[in-house]
């Protein structure tokens, strides 16, 4: 646990001790003959709480049903890239079926033996195990005290059904407050609120999730959030107990998990296909970046500010992705343009200018046939439009201009407006948004200016660019050498006659 801080530490050690804890009541198993433990395997009397009457044959083909799909679903070959949680219908199905210190010996061998992808190894092994001994052990708890020991062996649906959702409630409950502890611990992720950055002894660990942006959510969103997906397996546990207790006996119960291998299955390459799309557009924006390094990290960043306006306007999660693959990708058409105006330092010539203007169909051209990029493409070819129509390349007017593109525009003009460039020193935030304002009916659209700063105004502006920031030695900004005076600052910078864009 060496790349832990001392408080993660402590805390993983205390959630495990927890955990032993509650599978002390199931040590008097070993203590137990053979032929009293099984004289039919895999019955399960309902009078046992633990000891030598719990049902071990039970507890072993749970726990290698369990071991044996998570070890599958996080194989190299066939699992995906995030297969957490895939079979818990397994672990809930337990608790449904037996004592609570029994059922979180289910967790356990799973928890121990899948592979760990990330460091530090013996730490998340044994964090995991805790993690969901804990969890299953309160499951089964919550459904004995709710009376679903007896629901389910008489067949009671309805009873069976309000138990199975008080146990899911607690499940969820405490998988996700032991979650966001070991992130509020190790992670420098605060428990509740805040945009607070992580402390010093938190940056080094490697005991972090990946964020696209520092707008923390509170646990009891992360708790609603995954409410949902637990409920449904909670369902296919209660209908593996159910199955489990009929004449059919075990075997049916375990068909339950085959419509959940296929959803799983389909999942899976569903996230290979994501990660592929991912690969694709990581390539096009770093090829963009190596040819063009004074701008590096702009990509990222309009990125970042498409999907901040797009979620100020109500706009639906596979829309909002779609509108930041479009931030990403709107200069890819650079890599159409010669090296020599890209680099630039003096102005450029009207000739030169006009295969500058050339970026976005290029863009259009590169990207038109990628499916899974929607209306991207669109703002891809039309982001250097302007609402009075003074935009290129097609000169299109108000709502002839995509929505896609009008979006990418704000954030586009913001980020240049916040960055260094060869021709502006970065402005400060609250400068920028009066000038895009400022702009806004003429070269912006006035719905995209103010989602932005309402969306600004109540997180801020913290962009998390991957790629290095060049930049600009201090010193008063160079206006653009042939610009009129009176043009808009916004519109100066969005579409500079100068050679970086």
């Amino acid at each position: 646990m060496e790349a832990l801080p001392a408080r993660a530490r402590m805390y993983v050690t205390g959630v495990t001790v927890a955990a032993l804890l509650c599978l002390l009541p199931a040590v008097p198993l070993s203590s137990a003959p053979l032929s009293q433990t099984l004289p039919l395997p895999l019955q399960l009397p309902l009078s046992a709480a633990s000891g030598p009457d719990a049902p071990w044959g039970a507890v072993a083909l749970l726990a290698v049903l369990y071991a044996g799909c998570e070890r599958l679903a996080r194989s190299r070959h066939l699992g995906a890239p995030n297969p957490g949680g895939t079979f818990h219908p397994v672990l809930l199905a337990a608790a449904f079926l037996l004592p609570p210190s029994a059922a979180a010996l289910v967790a356990l061998p799973g928890a121990l033996l899948t592979p760990v992808e990330q460091r530090p190894f013996l730490a998340r092994r044994i964090w995991r195990a805790g993690q969901l001994t804990l969890a299953v052990w309160a499951a089964g708890r919550a459904h004995l005290a709710a009376g679903g020991r007896e629901a389910v062996a008489d067949g009671d649906v309805p009873a069976a059904l309000g138990a199975a959702g008080a146990s899911v409630l607690v499940f969820c409950l405490v998988l996700t407050l032991l979650d966001r502890g070991i992130l509020a611990l190790a992670g420098g992720v605060p428990f509740r609120r805040g945009n607070r950055a992580p402390r010093p002894e938190c940056r080094r660990t490697t005991w972090r999730r990946p964020r696209r942006n520092t707008r923390q959510t509170t646990w009891w969103r992360l708790f609603l959030r995954s409410l949902a997906p637990v409920t449904v397996h909670g369902l296919a546990g209660l209908m593996m107990a159910l199955l489990w207790r009929s004449p059919y006996g075990p075997v049916a119960a375990l068909l339950v998990l085959l419509p959940m291998c296929v959803s799983w299955w389909a999942f899976a390459q569903y996230h290979r296909e994501r990660a592929a799309h991912q690969a694709t557009i990581r390539a096009l924006v770093q090829a963009v970046d190596i040819k063009d390094g004074y701008t590096r990290g702009h990509s990222e960043r309009v990125g970042q500010a498409s999907t901040m306006i797009a979620r100020e306007l109500g706009m639906d999660d596979e829309r909002t992705e779609v509108l930041r693959f479009a931030g990403i990708l709107h200069d890819v058409g650079k890599l159409g343009v010669p090296t020599r105006l890209l680099t630039k330092d003096g102005p450029l010539t009207p000739e030169e200018r006009r295969v500058i203007e050339l970026h976005p169909e290029y863009g259009h051209e590169m990207v038109r046939g990628i499916s899974f990029l929607g209306e991207a493409r669109a703002a891809v070819l039309h982001h250097h439009e302007r609402l009075d129509g003074s935009g290129y390349p097609y000169g299109l007017a108000g709502a002839q201009i995509p929505e896609s593109a009008r979006v990418v525009a704000v954030a586009d003009a913001f980020d240049a407006m916040t960055s260094n460039r060869s021709y502006s020193r970065a402005r400060p935030v609250p400068v920028a948004l009066d000038e895009l304002q400022r702009c806004a009916g003429d070269h912006f659209d006035p719905r995209m200016v103010e989602a932005l700063v309402r969306a600004i105004g109540r997180t801020g502006w913290h962009p998390a660019v991957t790629a290095e920031d060049v930049r600009q030695p201090p010193g008063p900004p160079a206006p653009p050498a042939d610009e009129p005076a009176d043009e808009p600052v916004a519109a100066q910078v969005a579409d500079p006659p100068g050679a970086r864009r």
